[in-house]
């Protein structure tokens, strides 16, 4: 079929409140993106011609999310007739009056619907003629779902909600899964005879398969052969149980690519990030939004990691890092704090309790322990010193500092932005630098030390320290 003659239409009308949210159900996030995203991103993939999601809860929400991501689809609006079948009519007056093609009906809560399953429930409709084609699954507790029923040589009849089946026909397993294919003219000529005589007083869509049968038209129910793909989200323990699966897949299938995964039962990928051959996650990895992880690189044990990338034989160890570039055999970690803008050069080291924030660190360059570096470029092959804290804020605004290239800084030093130290300078230990530094000078806060003789003695008589003192002084 010609993408032309193709329109997807997406369920996101319903409130959801099983959820217990003030966000609407489809906006609930799973693997990186929210449920509806997953949704549109397999309709977008079938190159249809018209891609129709169909809103009303939080419509202004909802809507602002498909213009920002799928700014090519056509939003309709559910008016105030409650029921799938209005929803899916309120879609087919948004498309163009001469369309003529087929239109498949997906929901904006089943995020695990693939796009070959949806190309082959098409193409199964198309090549056998069918007006209608309803996707089903066979599960071991039919609760809560619409029965199919079949005739005693296997056809479609219809679907019988929950709600309005008899007791024999509760006894069903084999469910309607909420996707279908149908012709759009047959479809429009059934919604039009769909009534809401039911217990819910809505408009089914499934009234309408059972409205193309009668009106002597070819309908097929087929079974998915994986449940998961169809796995309906109505609550937020459905919620991590297609959350689980779904990450199972992902780490799965990055296994398969090349990447070792020690522990996928601990280890949690968004569908978003990029992973290169030969990787290794440690157990307690967590990779979210836009990180990519270049070849060879190691990332675990407990890292926490958003919007970052990671080149090639770096490691991060034990770390949270947001919104930074950790570029090639870099490493960073254990307990380090990485937040927005941190760039670290090749070969360069942010080591334990280290915060950084808009910051770089030039290739080679260390930042080993119990520092802070916050509006800063450090240049290549120069040290950090332990305890250091770039003192950025003057309380009312922000200010960047400047180290040089191959600078050595002492421990527990205060770089007092702005300030510049030049390339190959020094900075003795406990030194507040407040001026610029020249490049090879040696910075140093000049206080003599004084001790006063017997003063623990004198002043803390009895203690421990004073009995130590008379002891060694004897």
């Amino acid at each position: 079929m010609s993408e032309q003659h193709l329109a997807v239409v997406v369920l996101a009308a319903g409130e959801g409140t099983r959820m217990r949210s003030s966000k609407p159900k489809v906006m609930h996030e799973l693997a990186g993106l929210p449920l509806l995203g997953h949704a549109l991103a397999t309709a977008s993939s079938l190159d249809a011609a018209f891609v129709v999601p169909v809103v009303r809860y939080q419509k202004e929400l909802i809507s602002d999310y498909i213009k920002a991501f799928y700014p090519n689809a056509l939003i309709a609006e559910q008016d105030e007739i409650p029921g799938t079948g209005r929803a899916v009519e309120c879609a087919l007056a948004s498309l163009p009056a001469d369309f003529n093609g087929a239109v498949i009906v997906t929901s904006g809560d089943v995020p695990l619907l693939d796009v070959a399953t949806l190309e082959s429930l098409l193409e199964a409709h198309l090549n056998g003629g069918y007006s209608a084609t309803v996707l089903t699954a066979v599960v071991e507790d039919p609760t809560g779902y619409g029965r199919v029923m079949r005739s005693n040589d296997g056809k479609f009849i219809e679907i019988v909600e929950h709600r309005d089946a008899d007791a024999k026909q509760l006894e069903i397993n084999e469910v309607n899964a909420g996707v279908y294919v149908f012709d759009a003219a047959a479809l429009r000529e059934a919604l039009g005879k769909v009534g809401s005589h039911n217990a819910q007083g809505e408009k089914y869509l499934t009234d309408a398969a059972a409205e193309i049968l009668r009106a002597k038209k070819k309908v097929q129910a087929l079974a998915v052969s994986d449940n998961w793909l169809v796995a309906g989200i109505n609550d937020r323990v459905q919620l991590s149980e297609v959350a689980a699966e779904l990450n199972y897949r992902i780490c799965e299938a990055w296994q398969l690519a090349g990447v070792t995964i020690l522990d996928p039962s601990s280890t949690f990928i968004d569908v978003t990030v990029q992973l290169g051959e030969d990787v290794t996650l440690l157990p307690g990895t967590h990779l979210k939004g836009l990180t990519k992880v270049a070849q060879g690189a190691t990332v675990g044990p407990e890292v926490f990691m958003v919007d970052s990338a990671v080149g090639e034989s770096a490691t991060v160890v034990k770390s949270h890092v947001t919104g930074s570039i950790i570029d090639a055999n870099a490493s960073v970690g254990p307990f380090a704090f990485l937040r927005a803008g941190t760039e670290l050069g090749e070969g360069g080291k942010i080591g334990t309790f280290v915060e950084t924030k808009n910051a770089k660190i030039g290739p080679g360059s260390k930042v080993p322990h119990l520092s802070y570096v916050g509006d800063a470029e450090i240049g290549e092959q120069s040290n950090i010193g332990a305890g250091t804290i770039f003192a950025n804020y003057d309380g009312v605004n922000k200010h960047r500092s400047k180290i040089g290239s191959h600078v050595r800084s002492g421990s527990h030093n205060v770089f007092v932005a702005p300030v510049t130290i030049g390339d190959g300078a020094y900075t003795a230990a406990g030194t507040v630098v407040r001026k610029d530094v020249s490049p090879g000078d040696l910075a140093m806060n000049v206080a003599p030390q004084r001790n006063i003789a017997d003063w623990v003695i004198a002043k803390r008589a009895g203690s421990k320290a004073a009995e130590a003192a008379q002891k060694a002084n004897n």
